[in-house]
């Protein structure tokens, strides 16, 4: 029988101060001019993003130097058939929402997830600007954490009409806009990174339905959050969404619910 991870007081408390210094880092780089280089896929990337990796990986080794780490920033240099041996992994997206991060309008993340046997088991969302942190994960509650305390997250369940839906500022297709054409009466609430994760979690949104690519470490520290708060993060075949299973490390198409009863196939049609 394999041994589960357990998430003790330490281990949560030893990520999300590894998660506060990343943004600490981040906030130093933005308040400064920072030059924009994109990579090989024409994403972008900045001082930000590297200084967050560095932080985030060393404080990772110190933590639990028995689990690796899949990093945005570092992921070419792992092979896939090193990596797909990898029961237990850290995957880590240093500042996930870095278009957002470049037009300066504070809707950026770090994102950290455990993740074991294909499954997203513990993560910590933190958002730079305004200094709030989520976390949650299997068998655990969901917490928002600003300077107030902590607050328990529960998603909205029953969610009714007009329900409220992500749309994503720096991705929107004609996928996505049939989907929503397809749910009647919404209201749509335009939101960068992994911060939509949080919302559903809270309540704050209804449905966050994506078509098009998007990388594991995109999506593993929300769906922990969401889910420890009675959400779910659905692919194509309503199964939930898993990590370190295949060659390629983009996610396919998704669909994020915070009341999980909601007819999510009837809106996606031909779309997923």
């Amino acid at each position: 029988m394999t041994t589960r991870t357990t998430i003790t007081a330490a281990l949560r408390d030893g990520v999300i101060g590894i998660a506060r210094a990343a943004a600490a880092e981040i906030l130093r780089v933005y308040g400064e001019d920072f030059d924009v280089v994109r990579k090989a896929d024409a994403s972008p990337v900045t001082a930000a993003d590297l200084a967050a990796h560095h932080c985030i990986v060393d404080g990772l080794a110190r933590l639990t130097p028995d689990i690796p780490v899949l990093s945005e920033e570092a992921a070419h240099e792992v092979p896939a058939a090193q990596r797909r041996q990898w029961r237990r992994l850290w995957v880590v997206d240093p500042l996930d929402g870095t278009r957002e991060f470049v037009k300066r309008n504070g809707e950026f993340t770090v994102n950290i997830a455990l993740i074991e046997g294909g499954e997203p088991v513990f993560g910590v969302v933190q958002a730079p600007v305004t200094g709030v942190l989520w976390h949650g994960g299997r068998g655990l509650d969901a917490l928002r954490c600003d300077d107030r305390g902590e607050t328990r997250l529960h998603v909205r369940k029953p969610a009714t009409a007009p329900l409220r839906i992500a749309a994503s500022r720096s991705h929107r297709d004609a996928r996505t806009e049939a989907f929503i054409a397809r749910m009647g009466e919404v209201e749509e609430v335009g939101l960068g990174s992994s911060l939509k994760f949080c919302l559903l979690a809270g309540g704050g949104l209804d449905v966050y339905p994506r078509f098009g690519p998007t990388s594991e470490w995109d999506t593993a520290a929300g769906q922990c959050v969401l889910e420890a708060a009675g959400g779910c993060v659905l692919d194509r075949k309503g199964r939930p969404l898993r990590y370190n299973q295949r060659d390629t490390i983009l996610n396919g198409d998704f669909i994020a619910l915070g009341d999980p009863s909601l007819p999510w196939r009837d809106w996606a049609g031909q779309s997923l």
